[in-house]
């Protein structure tokens, strides 16, 4: 990818939290403290990162602010488990992201094949391999309480979103950059929209039928809520991702599918996602009825998934990950410096 290593010096990124504020509500959940000290003193015991590393993880990743902002009605048992979910969900995503497995598809599927086992494995004990053992205490707790339809979901959400991050990590090996309709499809599952929307059933203990998900309403809706959270991640983590050396990212696929430069980039995917949202409350507008007790849950549901995007989208902003040393305390058409090489 010799041709992006020349970048302007900055780009422009227009308040993209306002943009999906259109249609989704910020709120904040009052437990944030109490959960985050007892999701840190079990992840104190998994032996992923060194004493250093493991306090930039905590301390740039803020995953305390992302769960009180994106799970506002949880109580705090189970916005301890969102937490937790969170410190799983990112460490195993830093592994093939920006980690020792980044080119390794091998490697990355031998770790996926380790964390299958812990719930292919019923009589299984808690494994050694770190990542797996994390998952294994997520879905002990995640059963605790679930239905078993939101349960089957989160298996299935792991599966696609672990199989992704072996097709990610095989593209960066190859030096491949998909298409820019292909990369939104896997952006869908490397996000991981289906484990979050299963982590909104759980936090709430929503009883919702299968025959809600399996609508073709809400799966558009689904679809669209998650490019509405992925298309500002590509925004927001381009600068660091090209500062580490990685192009998988939808602003680079937009640069090289369209011929285009950095900002125009930019400016292509602002515009798509104002379209997405106008997406959004057109699938909302011919929303079905399932009945008057499911409908009641399906509102709650939704109304969570919009409290996700939105605490999602802001959080973005307010993480060192993406934006140190940048003052984002007005996101209108905010000046980015591009970072160096290596800055991260």
């Amino acid at each position: 990818m010799q041709r992006y290593e020349s970048l302007p010096p900055q780009f422009y990124l227009q308040d993209l939290a306002a943009i999906t504020g259109r249609v989704c509500e910020l709120r904040a959940n009052p437990h944030q403290a109490e959960a985050d000290r007892a999701a840190r003193s079990w992840f104190n015991q998994i032996s992923v990162y060194d004493d250093r590393k493991k306090s930039k993880f905590l301390d740039y990743g803020k995953f305390d602010l992302f769960a009180t902002l994106s799970f506002p009605d949880a109580d705090c048992i189970h916005l301890e488990t969102c937490i937790m979910f969170f410190l799983w969900a990112f460490s195993t995503d830093d592994l093939s992201d920006e980690g020792d497995l980044q080119s390794k598809p091998d490697a990355v599927q031998a770790g996926h094949d380790i964390s299958v086992s812990v719930y292919t494995n019923a009589d299984g004990s808690r494994p050694q391999y770190p990542y797996a053992a994390m998952l294994y205490d997520l879905l002990t707790r995640f059963r605790g309480t679930s239905t078993i339809g939101a349960y089957h979901r989160f298996i299935r959400a792991f599966e696609a979103w672990s199989s992704s991050q072996v097709t990610q990590s095989r593209n960066r090996s190859q030096d491949r950059m998909p298409s820019v309709d292909e990369f939104i499809l896997m952006r869908r599952a490397t996000i991981g929209g289906a484990l979050v929307e299963a982590m909104i059933e759980y936090s709430l203990d929503l009883d919702l039928p299968d025959i809600v998900f399996e609508n073709p309403i809400i799966k558009a809706m689904s679809d669209a809520t998650t490019d509405l959270m992925t298309w500002p991640n590509d925004l927001c983590s381009f600068n660091k991702e090209q500062s580490d050396g990685d192009y998988q990212n939808l602003v680079f696929c937009i640069m090289h599918e369209r011929d285009v430069g950095l900002q125009e980039a930019i400016n292509i995917l602002t515009e798509m996602l104002n379209e997405r949202v106008n997406d959004y409350v057109k699938f909302k507008s011919q929303l079905p009825s399932f009945g008057v007790d499911v409908d009641a849950e399906l509102e709650r549901y939704l109304h969570a998934l919009e409290n996700f995007v939105q605490g999602t989208v802001l959080w973005y902003y307010l993480s060192p990950r993406y934006f140190r040393g940048v003052d984002v305390t007005n996101r209108e058409n905010l000046v980015v410096p591009l970072f160096e090489k290596g800055a991260f």
